[in-house]
């Protein structure tokens, strides 16, 4: 497993950082607007084409089935259910976003980082093979949830943000180990 002292260097230091953090804020914004806060097809477009990027083209027509009116009542539930079992309202909110056609946990996980970025981070398998050493790739929910201790767990170590861990892993791994791209 991957320490806090390999990744320390790497706060901030991914290529996209200033463009997820800019749409952080556009969604911060919107959710402290918008109530109860959903997102539009265009907005969750944006969340897909940052997520994707190159791979977006994937799953496009499979994704076209859902209208702006689905993706609002979809994310509006998924985004807006709250639960005092954590666990459990992860479970809840991946498997709302995950009856979205062409979204599956990574896009989920992509979907809850950027409206709850400090509590969720988007599994990835270059992240995934720094904490386990393996190479998963089809994630449960059950990863997701592992995943997400286990960067808390450094998260509380480095006293960091939970994405700030994820995204020093991500460039760690892609700078020492290369740069194939997975599916999503």
């Amino acid at each position: 497993m991957i320490t806090a002292d390999e990744i320390i260097h790497l706060q901030r230091q991914t290529s996209d950082y200033y463009e997820t953090e800019i749409l952080k804020s556009k969604l911060a914004d919107l959710r402290a607007k918008r109530r109860p806060f959903y997102l539009t097809l265009e907005e969750f477009e944006e969340i897909l084409r940052w997520k994707l990027g190159s791979q977006y083209g994937r799953q496009k027509k499979r994704r076209s089935a859902n209208t702006d009116e689905v993706i609002r009542r979809v994310t509006g539930l998924a985004l807006e259910i709250k639960h005092p079992d954590m666990e459990y309202e992860i479970e809840l909110r991946i498997g709302i976003l995950c009856a979205l056609r062409g979204v599956g946990i990574p896009v989920a996980s992509a979907v809850l980082a950027l409206v709850f970025p400090e509590s969720y981070a988007v599994i990835d398998f270059r992240v995934w093979r720094q904490l386990f050493g393996d190479s998963e790739r089809g994630f449960s929910v059950s990863d997701y949830k592992r995943y997400l201790k286990a960067l808390d767990d450094l998260a509380d170590q480095l006293t960091w943000p939970i994405q700030e861990i994820d995204h020093a892993i991500w460039e760690y791994d892609r700078r020492y180990y290369g740069t194939a791209e997975s599916p999503a």
